[in-house]
């Protein structure tokens, strides 16, 4: 059985201008591992170069679907559970209409509707309902550029 492809992918990490909060404030901590073992680790908790637009893809191709084994497929594919529910609300009180990933990324949010299946909370919103919050931006909307203009 051929394993699918995982729902993230790495990003460029070391391109020109691109910072990822690492730097000379890390190299001045460091020191000899002789003298402290523990002191010589990078900091715990700290990801970076990972794209989870996949995973949100995945997502809504999956609305209107059983919620458990979409859950179950998307956990096989991830290096951790916690971006499922970055777009997905665990409980009513987090659900909102969309999700902004990033500067410019927009996402429909979902939620699990009382008979198990996977929902959009608001299946009416589309790109040409949301307006960007600058000019210099492309604004995304599940993938699709927005179509209102900026009105600074």
């Amino acid at each position: 059985m051929r394993r699918k492809e995982p729902l993230y992918r790495k990003v460029n990490t070391t391109a020109h201008g691109v910072h990822h909060g690492s730097g000379p404030d890390y190299r001045s901590r460091r020191v000899k591992a002789q003298e402290s073992p523990l002191a010589a680790r990078m900091v715990a908790g700290k990801r970076r170069g990972l794209d989870y637009t996949p995973l949100f893809r995945f997502l809504l191709s999956r609305v209107g679907q059983p919620w458990g084994p979409t859950l179950k497929e998307a956990q096989s594919r991830l290096d951790r559970e916690a971006p499922i529910f970055w777009i997905v609300a665990r409980f009513p009180s987090e659900e909102k209409p969309y999700v902004r990933m990033g500067e410019s990324s927009f996402y429909s949010g979902l939620y699990v509707d009382d008979g198990g299946l996977l929902q959009k909370v608001d299946p009416t919103l589309s790109e040409s309902s949301l307006e960007p919050t600058c000019r210099c931006c492309t604004h995304t909307f599940n993938g699709k550029r927005f179509t209102r203009a900026y009105k600074g």
